[in-house]
């Protein structure tokens, strides 16, 4: 980028300095006026002078036509003349046009790319094992097609993030030209040296995560200068010195997390310091003040204010009856406002006192954990008519979803969980408040609040107008028209790219663990948004799979899943294959209801047993009936196929599943895996029956569909 800014300064110094300005004139000579100037000057000298042959010519007189310029040779010489003044004017255009260009062009692209630059020196200071920054990419002009980079729309960059990428190295300054960054995430990694002091003019920032890391040095001073930031979380580092006073002046520091380094002096208890509790500064040997529980050394010490003894007046005996009777009157005064008082007193000391974030009250509907709001629950009880019945829209493993309408009049979904405090419903909010709402893509349902009492914990979502694809599928209203083949289409395709985002774009990446037709909502427009992530495993960069309790719904589990607890992406996989087959039959993952017919109850082995006996007509659904693409058909069972293979290491990524419902690979995917098939088949000497609830019963050969078309 700097190469090509350079050559674009060194060609444009160069067109000026071939400008010659003639001082006659006013005006800059180009180099052709220039060379043709000092062609034509000795000529005109020779003929002032009368030298050479022009001597011997004797004037013209006045009226022939040579001399007048009429004659051939007089009109030919002024054609020529107008000619070249043509030419040079077009020349002059041009060149001021190129001009104009290539400033225009340098100016902008400077400006495009000092977000790119910064963020490409970060690169390149940074050591990357897991390639994690592989598409920072420096000939692009644009860093908002890099990955774990959001843009506004302006294509101003306001997010970076890279948390838990194991990455090291140290941060640079040029980090501090992203003028419009809300959110910098580099928690978690090996990142050591010194904070840069230029973080100072990041004056938009939000939250600031540099936990987990092995930063050394001071905390700069010029955070003091984030007067937006809400989130300040350094722990976990080796930082040293003292806490800068200057931190006190953000008023807006909601939360802040200094605890495990070594820093050392007084806390200060001024400004939002003041909301801080001791676990905020723990793990901080040399730390003293208000805000921990060591006193600094020179401090006076503590001592109690002496009781309060209240004059003893000297009253006469004629007084002494008015006084008792007067002093009964105030002490039963006393004891009736004294015995409210205790009782309350009492009462909020048996009443456990809870912190779940380290924010301000929950009462406080301005309160905000990054971009989420935070609801009182006052205000999704009004919303939600007392979460009565008939708002449910849904019950899930964690609780119940209601219909709500805010005071905006802005419809809402509120997830709220089990009244009991288990560990699970506990662990889930976490998980959701606190991961699920950096995951911002079209096609995923996106957290818009949440609510946290004692004895509540709520989840808000956007209403989405059209339910779930099941519900559309199987439960619409008589008046309601099936979903078109179209639309189960692209349903598809978006609820892939979801996934697809989930798992490649997330840091870390995030498992849904429970894909299916009723966890695919369907927006005003039926553009398919994956929800609930209740289920939902995040995972490390260096993790494969995780171990856990079997969730889900039987028939969208995976075979290993279901046998081992261990899940992975390709365990969404599996799910998705599922899905795809609701899609194409309308019917469920799992319904017993198949037994009548002598079918299996497994939609997967229902689906192979047809094909088996070549009778792909009779798996669309029937509210279809003739409005279908019968290739289209062929190819999202060839998908659905793909990703319900036994082994999970046979299955294609989500990526793949988008590219191939894109057109792109479907063909020589589904081609490697028949020759597989005819050879498994082929090798198996008897056949395998698995129990139907744990895998698929059919075995089944290599398909006679058609490749995509």
């Amino acid at each position: 980028m700097e190469q090509f800014r350079l050559e674009h300064t060194l060609g444009l110094g160069q067109i000026f300095k071939s400008l010659e300005l003639n001082k006659n004139t006013g005006r800059f000579l180009l180099p052709l006026e220039k060379r043709r100037g000092e062609e034509r000057r000795p000529t005109r000298r020779r003929r002032r002078r009368g030298e050479g042959a022009d001597r011997a010519v004797p004037p013209l007189a006045e009226g022939t036509p040579a001399a007048s310029g009429l004659g051939p040779l007089g009109s030919g010489e002024r054609r020529r003349g107008m000619a070249e003044a043509r030419l040079l004017r077009r020349r002059r255009l041009c060149l001021a046009v190129a001009v104009v260009w290539v400033v225009a062009v340098a100016v902008s692209r400077v400006g495009a790319n000092t977000e790119g630059d910064a963020l490409y020196s970060l690169r390149q200071s940074l050591k990357d094992a897991n390639n994690v920054l592989q598409s920072w990419d420096p000939t692009l002009v644009n860093p908002c097609t890099w990955f774990h980079v959001t843009c506004n729309p302006d294509n101003s960059v306001i997010r970076v993030d890279l948390g838990n990428a194991q990455l090291s190295g140290a941060l640079v300054p040029q980090l501090g030209q992203l003028k419009n960054l809300q959110y910098l995430e580099l928690y978690s990694n090996n990142i050591s040296g010194t904070i840069p002091n230029e973080l100072g003019n990041l004056t938009n920032l939000v939250s600031l995560d540099l936990y987990l890391n092995n930063f050394t040095g001071f905390i700069p001073e010029t955070l003091g200068q984030l007067y937006k930031l809400r989130f300040l979380r350094l722990n976990n580092n080796s930082l040293s010195g003292s806490i800068p006073k200057s931190l006190t002046n953000i008023t807006t520091l909601q939360v802040l997390d200094l605890s495990n380094n070594n820093l050392s002096g007084e806390v200060p208890s001024t400004g939002s310091f003041s909301l801080f509790t001791p676990i905020s500064f723990a793990n901080n040997k040399d730390l003293c003040g208000p805000g921990t529980t060591k006193p600094c050394p020179g401090a006076p010490p503590f001592s109690p204010p002496p009781p309060f003894n209240p004059p003893t007046p000297t009253v006469s005996q004629g007084d002494s009856k008015t006084g008792a009777i007067a002093g009964g009157v105030a002490a039963a005064a006393a004891l009736l406002f004294a015995v409210p008082a205790i009782g309350f007193a009492w009462w909020r000391r048996r009443k456990p006192e809870e912190h779940f974030f380290d924010v301000p009250a929950e009462e406080d509907p301005e309160v905000h954990l990054g971009q989420l709001k935070r609801f009182s629950l006052r205000e999704l009880q009004v919303a939600t008519d007392n979460f009565s019945n008939k708002n449910i829209l849904g019950r899930g493993g964690f609780g119940k979803v209601y219909k709500g309408r805010l005071a905006d009049g802005s419809l809402v979904a509120v997830k709220r969980l089990k009244e009991e405090r288990t560990p699970g419903g506990e662990l889930q909010f976490q998980t959701e408040v606190e991961m699920i709402s950096m995951a911002v893509h079209r096609n995923l349902l996106r957290l818009r609040g949440f609510c946290m009492t004692p004895t509540e914990r709520l989840l808000v979502y956007p209403y989405m107008a059209n339910g779930s694809v099941a519900s559309r599928l199987r439960e619409r209203q008589p008046n309601d028209p099936p979903l078109e083949w179209q639309t189960r289409t692209r349903i598809a395709l978006g609820s892939a790219r979801g996934l697809s985002y989930l798992h490649d774009h997330c840091d870390p990446k995030i498992i849904h663990r429970d894909v299916k037709a009723a966890n695919i909502l369907l927006d005003e427009d039926f553009e398919a948004v994956v929800g609930d992530f209740g289920l939902a495993k995040l995972m490390d960069y260096k993790d494969t799979h995780v171990t856990t309790a079997v969730r889900g719904t039987i028939g969208h589990i995976a075979p290993e899943y279901l046998s081992t607890g261990k899940s992975s992406e390709k365990t969404d996989v599996f799910g998705y294959g599922i899905m795809l087959l609701e899609l194409i039959t309308g019917q469920r993952a799992f319904d017993l209801a198949r037994l009548a017919n002598d079918d299996d109850v497994m939609l997967l082995d229902w689906v192979k047993g047809l094909l088996k006996e070549k009778k792909v007509e009779m798996l669309v659904d029937p509210d279809l009936q003739s409005g279908f693409v019968e290739h289209e058909v062929e190819s999202l069972i060839q998908v659905a196929l793909l990703c319900t293979q036994g082994s999970p290491m046979d299955r294609p990524k989500m990526s793949e599943v988008v590219r191939m419902l894109e057109g792109d690979g479907l063909a020589e995917r589904w081609e490697e895996w028949q020759k597989v098939e005819v050879v498994r088949q082929e090798a198996e000497l008897a056949p395998r029956h698995n129990d139907w609830i744990v895998d698929s019963t059919y075995n089944l050969r290599a398909m006679e569909l058609s490749g995509p078309r």
